[in-house]
């Protein structure tokens, strides 16, 4: 393909929109966890106990809820 024929740079990828949404709330302290719990849940976007965010549903996410899952309540 020559630079004049190049796909729309959006072809075939989903919209955010059309992304799956999962609601995350950090229920407990981080007080005594591991260092690693506590960057998966910073990566979460998770600043303090009671905190919620909205986060896609990716696989990268679903694997950093799954380890920390003892510190977390999950709505999809």
């Amino acid at each position: 393909m020559t630079a004049k024929q190049k796909q729309p740079a959006a072809a075939g990828k989903k919209t955010p929109a059309a992304a799956k949404k999962i609601k995350v709330t950090l229920v407990k302290g981080l007080r005594g966890t591991l260092h690693t719990h506590r960057e998966s849940v910073k990566g979460l976007g998770l600043r303090h106990r009671e905190h919620s965010v909205e986060v896609q549903d990716t696989p990268a996410i679903r694997g950093m809820i799954n380890k920390v899952s003892y510190l977390l309540k999950v709505e999809e």
